[in-house]
């Protein structure tokens, strides 16, 4: 777990934040109380201007594509709660690892090509889909993938306490959604679950890139830049300022300029995720643990 690395241990410096993981749970929220607002006050469902259809893509509808996300089934509050509580649970353990813009970025790439893949499935047998689950699967495959062993206690049907292991909770959740896309979604019917398994998969495909392809070639080569990126030509020419680390040593004896040092250092990591340290930089969070834990 993050918190048990000993960069990372609570010794009351560099506190981690939150605030992105926040407002998209203030943003979900917000979402659902005017769509509920508007059908109570106005009997009017304006989910139908933000979900996802096939004829509102045609009619060229393109931000429904990043909007159903936030939309979510106003008939049952399940949909909406376990979306926010698995958005919560498994978004702060995975935010201190990529940072607020990858973690935004990977979320909405998530729910982006979900809604495709499950535009591409039903082409031709139309329908709605709403909801953020195809971003919240992809958040429990890249902690399953960060934490594969570590045994999570969750609550089935918010009653029954049940200990897995995150590698068995993303495989269970792969198996269910290609058990109803293959046997229900793909032939038209209506799975009984009422999940849109193909936007599910989709959440779950590109999770399992970011963290294959990104995110483990970061921790392999943690001086180097991502692999995935556009080629030299396509890029604009521009000048950037250094964000190297400073060429200084820390006096690690001097407690006032170690903490200051770490400060700077958490706050790069909530800011461009753990992958972006320097070999310097994660032996001086190891050093700060030593120094800054004695008494």
């Amino acid at each position: 777990m993050l918190s048990d690395r000993p960069y990372m241990r609570d010794h009351g410096f560099g506190q981690q934040t939150t605030s992105v993981l926040t407002w998209m749970i203030c943003a979900i929220v917000a979402c659902f109380v005017v769509q509920v607002l508007f059908i109570t006050w106005f009997r009017v469902d304006v989910s139908q201007l933000f979900e996802l259809t096939v004829q509102g893509v045609q009619a060229g509808k393109v931000w429904t594509l990043v909007s159903y996300g936030l939309m979510h089934d106003t008939s049952m509050y399940l949909h909406v709660i376990g979306n926010l509580l698995g958005l919560f649970f498994f978004g702060r353990e995975i935010l201190p690892y990529l940072g607020a813009r990858r973690f935004l970025g990977v979320f909405s790439a998530a729910v982006i090509f979900g809604g495709l893949l499950w535009l591409a499935t039903n082409w031709s047998h139309g329908g709605a889909v709403v909801g953020a689950s195809a971003g919240v699967v992809a958040l429990v495959v890249i902690f399953a993938c960060l934490n594969p062993n570590q045994p999570i206690t969750v609550l089935l049907f918010f009653i029954l306490p049940v200990t897995l292991k995150p590698k068995w909770i993303a495989i269970s959740l792969l198996a269910m959604d290609l058990f109803g896309f293959v046997f229900y979604e793909a032939l038209g019917n209506r799975s009984p679950l009422g999940f849109a398994h193909s936007a599910h998969l989709g959440g779950m495909l590109t999770g399992w890139i970011y963290f294959r392809y990104v995110h483990a070639r970061e921790w392999r080569t943690p001086d180097r830049a991502a692999s995935v990126e556009l080629p030299g030509w396509f890029k604009r020419a521009k000048q950037t300022p250094s964000t190297a680390a400073p060429a200084y040593k820390v006096n690690v004896s001097n407690r006032e300029d170690l903490r200051a040092e770490v400060d700077r250092i958490l706050d790069k990591i909530n800011s461009e995720g753990f992958g972006a340290l320097t070999v310097e930089e994660k032996r001086l969070l190891d050093d700060a643990r030593e120094a800054l834990g004695r008494r």
